[in-house]
């Protein structure tokens, strides 16, 4: 594994634009379909393959499901007060819409040729009442320590919990989608300023006028967010900050290391590789998570994904 030190990270070309917008809000029409194609060029001999192409199935699914669901209401909030993100109070409850996205995004997965595990939950879901697919939205809404850890989780539940999810990232990208972004304020490093969920990794990204500035992508609604670089965004440190990467390998997806909290939050460069997508990458980089974790450090990015990790 190869280290480097916020020092060598190019601070004299670290954005073109003087001040980058605040938030990116997400176009559902093309969030899950360029992440599909992402996922599915990832898998082709990839320790990870029949995971990967699973994957990128279930996000053509969300696709599918975004474009067949009909027009979502708009937010009864719709900008940033007292800190606090419009779309946070959604996450407090598993909606109607919410419950249908769910269900759009199974109907549009199907059954045929799925690992065992995945039907399994998928016909769980299916015969579940709706008080048992809000508690499972309510713990990935909440980000519930336990699914996280694995803690009296059975691997059933972890099924059924990343299929939930990606019903609840379909529902609140459309949510999201409605937005006033020029009424979104910044909230903190390590919120989304939409809903206020955690980012799954941030991007140097290579837009127009933005070039090599840094965003955070939200593991929920697929927002993003500016965050300068060099600065730890899950404490906002900006000492000792490292950055590790697998040695050997392309070094266009790095784990940004703060010595303050001894977390880490996977940075992805789009400058170098304009395919690299945050989500993707962090699933398909899932060795560098166990490099990480051999060394001591915590990882701070969420990924409805990679449960347990």
């Amino acid at each position: 594994m190869t280290e480097t030190s916020g020092s060598n990270q190019g601070l004299l070309n670290i954005g073109e634009q003087a001040k980058p917008p605040v938030a990116v809000l997400p176009a559902p029409s093309a969030l899950f379909k360029s992440r599909a194609v992402r996922l599915a060029a990832l898998a082709p001999g990839h320790d990870l393959e029949p995971y990967l192409r699973f994957l990128a199935r279930l996000t053509e699914a969300q696709h599918a499901a975004a474009a067949a669901l009909p027009a979502a209401n708009g937010p009864l909030e719709t900008v940033t007060r007292n800190d606090v993100p419009p779309l946070a109070d959604a996450r407090d409850t598993c909606s109607d819409e919410a419950r249908a996205a769910i269900t759009s995004v199974l109907d549009h997965l199907g059954e045929a040729d799925l690992p065992e595990a995945a039907v399994s939950a998928i016909r769980s879901l299916r015969a579940a009442p709706a008080g048992v697919i809000e508690a499972l939205a309510l713990r990935v809404l909440r980000a519930d320590p336990a699914a996280d850890e694995g803690e009296d989780t059975v691997a059933p539940d972890v099924a059924q919990l990343a299929l939930v999810a990606a019903g609840l990232q379909v529902h609140f990208s459309r949510l999201a989608a409605k937005l006033d972004v020029g009424s979104l304020d910044s909230v903190a490093g390590n919120a989304c300023p939409a809903c206020g969920s955690a980012p799954v990794a941030s991007a140097i990204v290579s837009w127009p006028r933005a070039s090599n500035t840094r965003f955070c992508a939200c593991s929920l609604c697929g927002t993003m967010w500016h965050v300068v670089r060099v600065k730890c965004v899950l404490c906002s440190s900006t000492a000792g900050i490292t950055y590790h990467a697998i040695e050997g390998k392309p070094d266009t997806v790095k784990a940004e290391c703060c010595e303050a909290c001894h977390a880490y939050v996977k940075v992805v460069n789009q400058t170098q590789d304009p395919a690299l997508e945050p989500l993707a990458d962090d699933v398909a980089t899932l060795g560098l998570d166990m490099l990480m974790r051999e060394a001591g450090w915590k990882r701070g990015g969420r990924n409805p994904f990679l449960l347990g990790y």
